[in-house]
């Protein structure tokens, strides 16, 4: 248990908050409002836009800004832009053709849009589901470098994705973050835009040490807002690599595991 008082926990969405049907469920809603009842702050990160998150403002009762692109926007829950954080837009193309060249389909995430070269392509149906609100189909990614806020790569070959990962990295080095957001996503974003950085943005802005934030996620990019918190909570469904980052490990999403980890390890 943490030997110094949790002020905030920081949550990852999918594969933490909500189950892989992308439900809040009764039990994550209750824990959120005992957070608030203890008076910890909570709060959210996620790959999804500002829009993909709206759904979940209400029925917790969200009073804290948003980190949409794993922190690239920041919002307030009336979804006004707090921060932006932008690919810079000569890299956004060359990311597209080493995507490309891995067999990656490519999506783009610019302001409040997202745009698509194939609606029919891998999780597209899927992620309109999630965020609730469907893709721009466009020809082509000519003319979209500037503000964009994330390049997603999708495929079904999780390895590939990993590899495309670690080449992203290789060739952008300290221009770019590259994570999977989900086993079949590469996010490549900002350099800051990480979920490392929305910690120390938490950090900052309440003026409390990382020690008093806690984080809870299931993917590699959560294992960078692990590094900055003093209490980091893997969830049971993480793979290897993401549970051995964090301190401690809950249930998977689909048992219960973000409520089994506020009562266990916070309140």
């Amino acid at each position: 248990m943490p030997t110094t008082p949790i002020r905030l926990l920081l949550a990852d969405v999918d594969g933490t908050l909500v189950t892989n049907d992308k439900v809040l469920t009764d039990r994550a809603v209750r824990a959120v409002h005992k957070l608030h009842d203890a008076g910890v702050l909570f709060a959210v990160t996620s790959g999804r836009p500002p829009r993909g998150m709206s759904m979940i403002i209400e029925p917790l009762a969200l009073t804290t800004e948003l980190a949409a692109f794993n922190g690239g926007l920041i919002v307030n829950p009336d979804m006004t832009v707090v921060e932006q954080q932008v690919i810079p837009a000569e890299v956004v193309a060359p990311v597209v053709a080493l995507m490309e060249s891995f067999g990656l389909s490519v999506w783009i995430y610019r302001g409040a849009d997202w745009y698509v070269r194939d609606v029919k392509g891998p999780h597209v149906d899927r992620e309109s589901w999630t965020v609730q609100f469907a893709p721009t189909l466009v020809p082509g990614f000519d003319g979209l470098e500037q503000g964009t806020a994330k390049v997603v790569g999708v495929s079904d070959d999780h390895q590939v994705v990993e590899a495309a990962a670690v080449a992203a990295r290789a060739q952008f080095g300290e221009h770019v973050s590259a994570a999977r957001s989900q086993p079949y996503y590469l996010d490549v974003t900002h350099p800051q835009a990480n979920k490392g950085g929305v910690v120390k943005y938490w950090s900052a802005k309440l003026q409390i040490s990382p020690d008093q934030i806690a984080t809870i996620g299931d993917m590699p990019n959560d294992v960078l807002m692990f590094a900055h918190s003093g209490l980091s909570i893997a969830m049971g469904n993480a793979g290897h690599e993401v549970q051995r980052a964090a301190r401690r490990v809950t249930t998977s999403n689909e048992e219960e595991g973000f409520a089994n980890a506020v009562e266990q390890f916070i309140l």
